[in-house]
């Protein structure tokens, strides 16, 4: 089988749909079935994209379209519900983050694909691209020394209208606030590039915006490395970025964009007196690849196709997930400190991310 053999199908077509349906389309991957709840919607993307048949319901789509893929792109309050449903039909799953509501929901995703043999896919695109290959592949190595310190940070703004969207904003349809909708891209990419956390303490803070949940949070991690990393979340900042930064024995590492990467956005700053060659050993390769849905789609397909192991840029669907949620259980534990062990015992916070947050206003 290759991966222009493989049948696509997409459930959801808001704005990160598009991303999917155009990546498929840059593979050669036929898209034999679209749904969404507005049948206008669905229409109009089917048009766009060429899909083959338009459904109305997410079952008949699945059962009379049998794609071999479906990418889920709704809201979060329906991912668990729907990459389940399709594992147990068969059908391998690329599910737009956040995954699910909570991490309990998640287990049931990814048990669901161990039970049926599938695969299950969590876009985390910001793990793509040569740059973050590269890096990762000289930090995994020792190349830099050992990881000492790190920050990372998503500085986003949204202002009051995109709260006012009835499912966002509230845990009951969102799952949780910025740290689980935005900062987990960059979290991701600090786990993937850091390996196993170890410890976390964490705050959730509402400072300026309507909702239930929080619009910042902060956080302090460990990692199995010895590496400590500071995490803040923001959805009120208005000069927008994500970046992290990483220094080690060796070297200073630093990623700094806002929705996607590539070489020019990384930079490798060495130690003063570390050897010329060394350094120059470090350079990023020569051919260029950003990250994006693309490198990350066309990789994941051909694992499809082929039955091997998903490549490492979409494995571990729940390793950000987990650091996320251990942010929620230590904020509701007044910032305890969270361990995976412990984290396993929260039982509110694997059902549930809500957690109380701290109100910071004049007069609050």
């Amino acid at each position: 089988m290759t991966t222009t053999s493989l049948r696509a199908a997409i459930v959801g077509t808001g704005a990160i749909a598009h991303a999917h349906a155009e990546s498929l389309r840059e593979l050669g991957v036929p898209i034999v079935g679209v749904a969404d709840q507005v049948r206008e919607a669905a229409d109009g993307f089917a048009e766009k994209f060429g899909a083959e048949a338009v459904y109305e319901d997410l079952a008949t789509m699945l059962a009379e379209a049998r794609p071999d893929v479906l990418h889920v792109c709704t809201p979060p309050v329906v991912h668990a519900e729907q990459a389940v449903a399709a594992l147990d039909a068969g059908v391998h799953v690329v599910c737009e983050k956040p995954a699910a509501l909570s991490l309990a929901q998640l287990d049931e995703m990814t048990a669901a694909a161990e039970r049926n043999d599938r695969r299950l896919v969590v876009v985390f695109q910001q793990r793509t691209g040569t740059a973050a290959a590269h890096v990762q592949s000289l930090l995994s190595s020792g190349a830099f020394g050992r990881t000492l310190v790190a920050t990372c940070q998503t500085l986003w703004y949204r202002d009051p209208a995109y709260f006012a969207v009835p499912w966002r904003g509230k845990w009951a349809t969102e799952g949780g606030g910025p740290t689980l909708g935005h900062g987990i891209h960059q979290i991701d990419l600090l786990a993937w590039l850091l390996g196993d956390w170890t410890s976390v303490r964490g705050d959730l803070w509402r400072l300026d915006r309507e909702t239930e949940t929080e619009d910042v949070s902060t956080a302090t991690v460990g990692f199995a490395n010895g590496a400590v990393a500071q995490v803040i979340t923001s959805a009120v900042s208005p000069r927008e970025t994500s970046s992290i930064r990483i220094d080690t024995e060796q070297a200073t590492i630093t990623v700094d964009h806002l929705y996607g990467h590539g070489h020019d956005h990384w930079r490798i700053t060495p130690a003063p007196g570390v050897d010329e060659a060394e350094v120059a050993s470090w350079a990023l390769p020569g051919v260029e690849e950003p990250s994006g849905h693309l490198p990350l789609l066309r990789d994941a397909y051909a694992a499809f196709a082929s039955g091997d192991e998903l490549p490492a840029t979409a494995t571990a669907p729940g390793r950000s997930f987990e650091l996320v949620t251990a942010i929620y259980s230590s904020a509701a534990h007044d910032g305890a400190l969270v361990t995976p062990e412990s984290l396993r015992e929260d039982a509110a916070r694997l059902a549930s991310l809500e957690s109380p947050v701290t109100e910071r206003r004049p007069g609050a």
